[in-house]
């Protein structure tokens, strides 16, 4: 394969970093100041801080020109803060990572080795993830496990947003109409040639996680509505299913009836049992189908993705 080099851009999304922002910056710069590169970008997308992180972050511009924010207009959330500094990105190669230091900065140069080498996406596995609770740590192993299972794109396990692009595959993304992005969903699906770059995921550096339970679930759900209808498929096969046992009951109480066997006991309590759970299967089967019009509804709506308020490139 031919070898690259060329430049390089670093994104990477903060919301209320104050305490991680030094950190993050110098152990980034320096990894980057030992690669052979024509030029590089850290290129930070400030999605609506409200502590010292702007402030932090404009001391950086001054001091390295290779510093760069993109200012969001108020907080848009991660997968959109990806999106904005992906778009904007002038790098040949672009990785995305953290700001929490969970992404370690020493495995940057052996992305980029396998980026020169030809490699299109070279993409972070978590080998270990000792800085996760065992709650996180066990929603997403069953998330990604079933992503896998529920759809046609081959999605890795355990690989978060941690990656290399090359300029080729951002330019896919970037023709990707999608509003509610799941960004490593969207990177598989593009295809190229991609390669695992295993590490161990350490500690928070400093701060608290910005994914709780609740967002990780909401994320879960825009990776499974945006890459299988399998769920639309499961809800009839499972009515079909029950349907077909209600016919046999109905069967067995006529039969049983008519013959008279066994004790026949007549009572409510077993008829408000399967009551309720049917009622909450189709309550259930109901909001599946409607989280896919919900997306139907806010890809029809046509809003930005992200606004950007100032970009440190410009000033």
């Amino acid at each position: 394969m031919e070898r690259r080099t060329s430049t390089l851009s670093i994104v990477s999304p903060m919301l209320n970093e104050q305490d991680g922002v030094d950190a993050f910056l110098t152990a980034v710069l320096d990894q980057c100041d030992s690669l052979d590169l024509e030029s590089f970008e850290i290129l930070i997308v400030d999605d609506g801080s409200t502590d010292r992180t702007p402030e932090l972050l404009h001391s950086w511009t001054q001091r390295r020109s290779e510093v760069r924010v993109l200012t969001l207009s108020r907080n848009f959330g991660h997968q959109a803060a990806i999106t904005a500094g992906v778009f904007n990105a002038v790098g040949d190669g672009v990785i995305v990572m953290d700001a929490d230091l969970q992404d370690p900065p020493e495995v940057i140069p052996q992305m980029v080795e396998r980026w020169r080498d030809g490699i299109d996406v070279a993409y972070g596995v978590r080998r270990t993830r000792d800085g996760d609770s065992w709650i996180k740590r066990t929603i997403a192993g069953i998330f990604y496990r079933l992503l896998r299972w529920l759809s046609d794109t081959d999605i890795p396990a355990d690989a978060g947003d941690f990656r290399l692009m090359s300029r080729q595959v951002v330019d896919v993304l970037k023709a990707m109409p999608e509003r509610d992005r799941y960004t490593r969903g969207l990177v598989a699906w593009s295809g190229f040639a991609q390669e695992p770059v295993y590490f161990d995921r350490p500690e928070r550096f400093a701060g608290t996680t910005k994914y709780p339970v609740g967002k990780l679930m909401r994320l879960a759900m825009a990776g499974v509505v945006g890459f299988s209808d399998k769920p639309l498929f499961l809800t009839i096969g499972f009515g079909l299913g029950a349907m077909v046992l209600a016919v046999l009951g109905l069967i067995w109480v006529i039969v049983s009836t008519i013959f008279s066997w066994g004790e026949q006991i007549r009572g409510w309590t077993s008829m408000a049992v399967l009551l309720m759970f049917f009622s909450a299967v189709q309550l259930i089967f109901l909001g599946i189908v409607g989280i896919y019009i919900s997306r139907i509804f806010v890809e029809a709506k046509h809003r930005p993705i992200y606004i950007v308020e100032n970009d440190s490139r410009d000033n």
